[in-house]
């Protein structure tokens, strides 16, 4: 990945835009219990050093990443994601160049668990200053309360 030297905060400085992409893929079938620790071990390691922040939520198989930072380097990490076994059939659901303020800027990536994701999604609503942030936070907290409990 390019490294962009004091990228973390760096919105709106010398016109520079934030990157955001979000995606989802399923879990390999082979993929041993405790990778997903090592993702997140990996993540916080690496992403400082890029300006990249997120969250990665994970259960029933399933991965939902949400990633913002510089372009270059947000679409060099997907590249690594979308060649790792460890993930299959990803899909990008959302990308966008904007200047904004980061949804997670604290984060340089964290876990959430499927059980906890509402009230992620929640307080990254309430902290969210652009209209285009809140109203995808707010089609994807909808999306999760119409859905049934899982067993």
């Amino acid at each position: 990945m390019h490294h962009t030297p004091s990228t973390q905060h760096d919105e709106g400085l010398e016109g520079r835009s934030l990157y955001n992409l979000i995606y989802c893929s399923l879990a390999a079938p082979a993929m041993q219990p405790g990778e997903v620790g090592k993702i997140i071990a990996t993540a916080k390691h690496h992403n400082p050093r890029y300006g990249i922040t997120g969250l990665l939520v994970y259960g029933s198989g399933i991965f939902f990443q949400w990633l913002e930072g510089p372009r270059d380097n947000v679409s060099s990490l997907m590249k690594i994601i979308a060649d790792d076994p460890r993930h299959l059939n990803v899909v990008v659901l959302s990308e966008e160049d904007e200047m904004r303020d980061r949804l997670f800027p604290d984060w340089d990536m964290e876990l959430v668990e499927a059980s906890e994701i509402s009230v992620v999604l929640e307080g990254a609503l309430k902290e969210a200053s652009d209209d285009k942030q809140k109203q995808m936070l707010s089609l994807l907290l909808r999306e999760l309360k119409s859905r049934p409990p899982q067993a």
